[in-house]
């Protein structure tokens, strides 16, 4: 070999290794992507990092991208990781399947299907945070899990959600803190946005809540959290206004119990970020929401559980049918009606007293129904003058008061007006549960925050409102005008998982206000709605104008199913759910428009069998009943806002 040959080959082999080293850089800084699919191949999820060292992740539904490159990240007091990081390891892709059975909500026995991985991450300062991936057939999640940092504060999540571009959303305003009636806000009770474009600021400043809807092309996800911790807070989306993402969010400085604290403090795990991702169909028969709650505490007893419907007066009576004559009326109203509950509402430990309160009791007790006693959460987070109040404030005053409805016979607790979603605030709501499950008492929050799969968890809690509910029909026609609409949103958004203290069904006239729902799709409601405990909102007197045969199916409907199959729907516009209870099906629908429809259902699950349909008579407010035979499709005519219920065994 000459020497201009040897030379040649050398620079030849100097620029290969250098490309070679390069290349092999290049590799270290910017591993391939970590990807997990669903047991059925159809979602994928891709973790990777940027140039930069940013965490990023994405998602895609049969190849197709849902979820554009989006950061994931979090800050705080004492670690960050938001760039210049490293990939530590990348753990065995596992296969795994959880059982687990509810006392309420759209399926009680459920097992949860899913691939889990978990990539652990390093900053420069050698400090690891880890992601968990769990991806199922019916969506994506992944929580962080933090160092073990002595009293940390997370200051920010940087975790996002950047949809394609033309993405709509049906979202929910989260309202400002200390502002509303008596500073009450918030308490998720504002009217949905529908249909808007996928990054619009909310009108009130504040976010949006969870759940949120997005429609991307074809598909559509569901954006909310669940095992929401006591050393956590809850949180809200934000729009970025200038890359249109969506952002975790968290709680204003005053969402606080007593001058405690709203971020996170010495969280070691955050909740779950969960994408819900296929069709309505999948929006609405997903369990996510509590596949990813934590599991149920240990009660030493659960025989006290049981769902059912409840009377309730202060919904068209308000404050001046909280007495004893009254409670004594609706108490005989729910035992005629076949309904386990009565709700006893504000101001009855002097309206009706400590022994009047006895006597309603040993009453009830007679009846085969069980009373619930409604209690003020406040302490200095808001001027509500109702009561009793500030009895709940402590665990030594819980235990005393508890003890004492325990030993009056009291089934349950209605708890009202919360102070926010700030983390000493969350802490309040678990240390409230833990106490009424240790006394045996069931539990329904309002003036609240969304439940993010606490039923699982607390299976006492059985209800939550954290909604625009009955209540604000009865306080401005605009709620009543929007009624129709908001009604058939919630299937999708709201109570796709929690449960949802709506206070449905008025046949009755509303005083001052003009109802624009007819009577079927009022009856509707109960069972298009999921809640442990359903308390309605019709009184006796409303009751005894209706049909015997409306009567006889609202004796006799379920709070808690087996099975949920989703009919037909678009949010805002129609909702037709079947529900089935042991061998019965029970098929609701609402029209959430103000014209005529005809809807032809596929029902070829129900194929041979009969059972009667109840929807709306002629003229308002009239009902009509008829037999039916069930065949692979059955069409059914909706009036405008109007409804119907099926009953097939």
């Amino acid at each position: 070999m000459n020497y201009w040959s040897f030379k040649s080959t050398t620079n030849w082999l100097h620029v290969f290794g250098l490309l070679l080293l390069v290349l092999v850089s290049s590799c270290q800084s910017t591993p391939r992507p970590v990807k997990i699919s669903s047991p059925d191949g159809n979602i994928t999820t891709s973790f990777f990092l940027s140039e930069s060292g940013e965490p990023l992740y994405s998602v895609q539904l049969k190849g197709k991208t849902v979820i554009e490159p989006s950061r994931v990240g979090v800050i705080a007091d004492k670690y960050s990781f938001e760039g210049q990081l490293s990939i530590v390891t990348v753990s065995t892709l596992e296969k795994k399947a959880e059982s687990y059975r509810m006392h309420q909500g759209k399926q009680l026995d459920i097992v949860y299907d899913y691939q889990e991985q978990t990539v652990v991450l390093s900053n420069t300062k050698g400090q690891q945070l880890s992601i968990v991936f769990r991806v199922s057939n019916d969506g994506v999640a992944f929580r962080y899990k933090f160092p073990k940092e002595s009293e940390s504060t997370i200051a920010n999540e940087l975790t996002e959600f950047q949809f394609p571009i033309n993405t709509e959303m049906y979202a929910q305003p989260m309202s400002v803190a200390k502002t509303g009636w008596e500073q009450t806000n918030p308490s998720y009770e504002e009217p949905y946005e529908r249909g808007i474009a996928v990054g619009t600021v909310s009108p009130l400043g504040a976010g949006w809540v969870f759940p949120t809807l997005f429609k991307v092309d074809m598909d559509w996800v569901l954006i909310t959290e669940s095992g929401l911790g006591p050393d956590y807070c809850g949180g809200r989306l934000v729009s970025d206004t200038v890359s249109k993402a969506m952002k975790v969010g968290f709680p204003s400085d005053v969402e606080v119990y007593t001058d405690k604290g709203h971020l996170p403090f010495n969280a070691s795990l955050s909740p779950w970020r969960i994408l819900t991702i296929g069709s309505l169909e999948t929006i609405v028969e997903s369990t996510l929401g509590t596949d990813l709650a934590e599991p149920a505490i240990q009660l030493s007893n659960d025989e006290f559980i049981n769902p059912g419907i409840a009377s309730w007066s202060w919904a068209l009576l308000k404050d001046r049918s909280v007495n004893y004559e009254t409670s004594k009326e609706f108490i005989e109203y729910a035992s005629e009606m076949n309904w386990k509950y009565c709700l006893i509402d504000v101001n009855w430990d002097t309206t009706i007293g400590e022994e009047g309160m006895k006597e309603l009791v040993a009453y009830a007790d007679d009846r085969n129904v069980g009373l619930i006693l409604w209690y003020n959460s406040a302490g200095e987070w808001n001027t509500t003058p109702y009561h009793p109040k500030s009895k709940l404030l402590t665990h030594e005053q819980r235990e005393v008061e508890f003890s004492k409805l325990k030993e009056w016979g009291i089934t349950g607790v209605k708890i009202d007006f919360f102070g926010g979603d700030g983390q000493s605030m969350i802490a309040y709501y678990h240390d409230m549960l833990r106490d009424a499950g240790k006394h045996e008492l069931l539990v329904n929050f309002h003036g609240a925050t969304l439940p993010r799969g606490w039923q699982r968890t607390y299976p006492h809690l059985m209800t939550v409102e954290a909604i625009k509910g009955f209540e604000f029909i009865t306080f401005f026609q605009e709620t009543a005008d929007d009624e129709p609409a908001h009604a058939a949103t919630l299937p999708y958004t709201r109570n796709a998982f929690d449960p949802m203290d709506f206070t449905p069904m008025a046949f009755s006239q509303i005083p001052n206000i003009e109802r624009k729902s007819t009577n079927a799709f009022e009856l509707a409601l109960p069972t298009l709605f999921l809640s442990g405990i359903q308390h309605l909102a019709e009184v006796p007197e409303g009751m005894s104008a209706v049909p015997d045969y409306v009567r006889a199916y609202l004796s006799d409907i379920p709070t808690a199913w087996d099975e949920t199959q989703f009919i037909d729907g678009f949010p805002g516009k129609l909702a037709v759910i079947a529900r089935r209870s042991g061998n019965t099906w029970f098929v609701t629908g609402i029209n959430g428009e103000g014209i005529d429809k005809e809807v032809q259902l596929d029902l070829s699950f129900l194929n041979g069998k009969s059972g009667y349909l109840i929807t709306d008579g002629d003229a308002h407010p009239e009902f009509r009943q008829e037999e039916i035979e069930i065949t692979d499709t059955y069409t059914i005519a909706l009036k405008a806002n109007g409804g119907f219920v099926m009953k097939v065994q």
